[in-house]
């Protein structure tokens, strides 16, 4: 697809945007979920606030991409805009947290096309060899927006309403609506097309048993209740029956050939990996500097800025990097290893550690995962047929979705049952704790057995983090596994090559 220069970044400006508002409703509403439960109540439903919208985003992701594929991704990202400002809008509205969890569900399913068919219009607009400096300013994006997401929705709650954090949304999504519409130009295509509407339905059925085994698991039900074990077992019989159904159908939601792509599987297993070591571990270093060093939640997402800093730098650095050299392989290698290296440092953490050292281990972290998140996605669309570009997109983003829920849920457990472990050796079994990490709850506690908890607290993140570190290292031996190949100086579609074969 053929766009002027101005064009094209006026295209770009109003994607980034699109981008800002899927990333940020990620965070946000942490925040202000206290006040939000103060105010329409429902406090055992609170969890529902933030799995609604996870949920439905994961598993719409892959259908959006299939969507643009065949009907074209103007039209899909449009749509996907919309159903996203009017879940925000209602959300801002609703009167009950049921009202809330179904608005927030909406919600998702507006943000889950945000994502992938944004980055997909990149890949049908720039030239691979110019993609990385672009891929490496959404990087920037998804940095910043961890961090001022929390910070935005304290504002928010303290000087207007917690309703404004959905509000926000309207007139940015509105702006870009506005500038996608006038700006972005697509050519017309026809042909007719077979959409596999059951292997979707298979693989929305499988990926919300997976995000509920994971979301809630050893919280609302415990790891070894019949419910889990029961979405577990769904979640293995879904995939086998979605595998059966792909493999027969013509024009398949995720291309089982895509595994084939030696590019796409590689980089899907790191993203995978990223996702599992990032999310899970980085989860529990704002509570080590709330619990350990008394910062409040506006504190602790400011003293994350050594990360989000790293994570600028090298983000837009290897972006421009690929585009002048032409490729990208060292980068992911480079990156996981600083990855793991980060995690290491984490892992050292003590109750008596400077908070310079935290943020120090923060900030490696950060330069590494600049390195890696968005190369991965490029590597990935450098190496399939445009015409399958929205589905290999989508499949990327969601093998690092997948893994960092499931990061989350196997670093609860090694932590939760790594703290009880030491509060046992530590306290006598008729001292009063708190039934939660909440730092408000143990800052309540009398001075001699808040001391002991907050050591048992920072003794207990050193396996998370160092089994983090560990899953990095995997990462980084699987990166050597991804092909380096040359990127495409044009973003025309590439010859039809057999499944596997990689372009150079």
């Amino acid at each position: 697809m053929a766009e002027s220069p101005q064009r094209v970044r006026l295209i770009f400006a109003a994607l980034m945007l699109v981008l800002l508002l899927a990333s940020l409703d990620q965070t946000i509403v942490s925040t202000a979920l206290p006040t939000i439960v103060g105010d329409l109540g429902g406090l055992n439903h609170l969890s529902w606030v933030v799995t609604a919208y996870l949920l439905t985003a994961t598993v719409s992701g892959p259908l959006y991409g299939k969507f643009g594929d065949v009907y074209g991704r103007k039209l899909v990202l449009q749509v996907a805009i919309v159903i996203f400002l009017v879940g925000s809008a209602l959300c801002g509205l609703a009167q009950g947290m049921v009202e809330l969890i179904a608005f927030r569900a909406l919600q998702g399913l507006g943000a889950g096309g945000l994502i992938v068919v944004t980055l997909a219009v990149v890949g049908d607009i720039i030239p691979p060899r110019e993609r990385g400096r672009y891929q490496g300013y959404f990087g920037a994006v998804f940095g910043v927006s961890t961090v001022i997401g929390p910070l935005l929705g304290g504002f928010f709650v303290d000087n207007l309403s917690w309703r404004w954090i959905f509000y926000v949304n309207l007139p940015i999504g509105l702006a870009a609506l506005a500038v996608i519409a006038v700006a972005f130009r697509v050519q017309a295509e026809h042909r007719r097309h077979a959409m596999d509407y059951l292997g979707a339905a298979l693989l929305a059925a499988d990926l919300t048993a997976i995000v509920l085994f994971t979301s809630l698991g050893g919280t609302t039900w415990a790891w070894g209740s019949w419910e889990i074990l029961s979405l577990l077992a769904a979640s293995i019989v879904l995939l086998l029956a979605f595998v059966f159904v792909e493999r027969r159908a013509d024009e398949p939601v995720l291309p089982l050939s895509l595994f084939r792509n030696r590019t796409f599987a590689s980089t899907s297993a790191v993203g995978f990996i990223v996702g599992f070591a990032l999310f899970g571990a980085v989860t529990f270093l704002p509570l080590y500097l709330q619990i350990t060093k008394g910062s409040s939640a506006t504190r602790s997402g400011l003293e994350l800025t050594p990360l989000v800093g790293g994570l600028l730098v090298t983000s837009i650095l290897s972006g421009n990097l690929i585009t002048r050299w032409g490729r990208y392989r060292p980068f992911p290698i480079a990156g996981t290893a600083l990855m793991a290296v980060g995690l290491f440092l984490l892992s050292r953490l003590h109750v008596d550690t400077p908070t310079w050292e935290a943020l120090g281990g923060a900030a490696v972290l950060g330069l590494g995962l600049g390195m890696v998140m968005q190369v991965l996605v490029l590597a990935v669309q450098n190496s399939v047929d445009p015409r399958n570009m929205g589905v290999a997109t989508s499949g990327s983003t969601l093998f690092r979705q997948i893994g960092g829920s499931i990061g989350v849920a196997v670093f609860g457990t090694i932590f939760a049952n790594r703290l009880q472990v030491e509060l046992a050796s530590r306290l006598s079994a008729n001292a009063r704790l708190p039934q939660t990490n909440d730092p408000a709850a143990i800052r309540a506690l009398p001075p001699p057995v808040r001391s002991v908890y907050e050591q048992a607290f920072a003794v207990a993140l050193h396996p998370v983090f160092l089994t983090a570190a560990g899953i990095a290292l995997l990462a980084f031996a699987l990166t050597w596994l991804i092909p380096d190949t040359p990127l495409r100086d044009t973003a025309a579609a590439m010859p039809e090559v057999p499944p596997g074969t990689e372009p150079g």
